[in-house]
This record gives C-alpha cells, sequence and structure tokens, in this order.
C-alpha cells in the first residue's frame, strides 16, 4: 500500500487568530510551544477582545495585535520577529578537546558553572566544558542575563521573574544574586 511521504514544516512567523472554530488560538499555541516543543516560532496573536493577556502568557508569544489591525502595526510586529530570528541564529562557540563546537543561541536555555566547568543547558539536553563564565559572558551577545555568578540565562526561556529568582520554562529555578537584581530588574521593566 502507498502512503503519502511525512513532510516537516517549519515555520518562524506565525499569525494566530484566537477566535478559531475548533480550538482556540490558545490551544493551537500550546500544541506549538509544549506537544511539537517548538519554543523558537515567533507567535504573534490576533483578536477582537484585548482580554486574552493571561491566558497567552504561558504560550509566549511575542505581540498581540488587537483587531482592526493597522499595517503600522503588522510592519513593527514582523520587523521585531525577524530581528528575534536573526538573534536566534546566531552561533555560541566553545571547545571539548580538540574539537570545536557550534549551538544556536536559540537553543541554549541556560549556562552554569561549577569551578572551572561550564554546563550550556540547551532544548535538547546539556554540553559540558572547562572554562569561566565571565568569558563566555564576554561572547554572548547583549541579549543573555547575567543574573548570578554562576548562571547566565536566555530571557527566552524565562517564564517568571521575581525579586530573588526566576524560573525557566522547564521549571528549572535559578537565582537572582543581590548585586544583580536591580540591574535585572530595571532591563525587565525597560523590555516589557
Amino acid at each position: 500500500m502507498w502512503r503519502w511521504p511525512c513532510i516537516i514544516l517549519e515555520y518562524d512567523i506565525l499569525f494566530l487568530d484566537i477566535e478559531l472554530f475548533r480550538m482556540t488560538g490558545i490551544e493551537a499555541g500550546d500544541f506549538i510551544r509544549n506537544r511539537l516543543e517548538d519554543r523558537s516560532m515567533q507567535i504573534i496573536y490576533i483578536s477582537g477582545k484585548s482580554s486574552y493577556a493571561r491566558e497567552l502568557f504561558k504560550t509566549q508569544p511575542m505581540d498581540f495585535l488587537v483587531k482592526p489591525i493597522a499595517q503600522q502595526d503588522i510592519d513593527e510586529a514582523l520587523e521585531l520577529a525577524i530581528k528575534i530570528i536573526k538573534k536566534n541564529m546566531e552561533k555560541f562557540e566553545f571547545q571539548i578537546g580538540h574539537d570545536f563546537y557550534y549551538m544556536s543561541y536559540g537553543s541554549i536555555l541556560y549556562f552554569s558553572s561549577e569551578g572551572r566547568k561550564i554546563k550550556i543547558f540547551t532544548t535538547y539536553g546539556e554540553q559540558e566544558f572547562y572554562g569561566k563564565l565571565r568569558d563566555v559572558s564576554k561572547k554572548l551577545s547583549d541579549s543573555f542575563l547575567n543574573i548570578h555568578h554562576s548562571y547566565i540565562v536566555n530571557p527566552e526561556y524565562v517564564l517568571h521573574y521575581a525579586y530573588d529568582a526566576l524560573e525557566l520554562m522547564d521549571g528549572t529555578i535559578l537565582p537572582i544574586s543581590k548585586a544583580n537584581r536591580k540591574q535585572i530588574r530595571e532591563r525587565i521593566l525597560r523590555e516589557r
């Protein structure tokens, strides 16, 4: 018996209406994030109502546009999505022995330092190499957060910020050092 070939399509940007026929756009976004485990797609929700903010939070939307939508709003959302996608395509380089490895910024959850060992926690596992966290920080883009002398975090995977800690999408809770709290709080407020 002949079967259709399996084709996997990957999309970078999705404009998703919240009011759909068989499911809501929020359910579709939840399916994308949790069942397909796609954290890199930039989801831009569209709705005639502005009351969905709380429900959308867990699906990590990039933006929320309220109908009627002006062309300028679409252009601004696309411009931001493209900027985020380009940033996520940048790569972090590290060395294990004589071999060099490259990891896209978009797949990195956070870095952890334990003595001279650095662990990279990613969307598909973890990797370990020797180095110093301050040297890692110099290689990274400004978008990463230095929250503690032992942790550098990709803010794209932060679910919840608190005064002294933050929670990542995978449930990991990391402390924010006293020395970094003011800086982190100011940056969060500036970017929101």
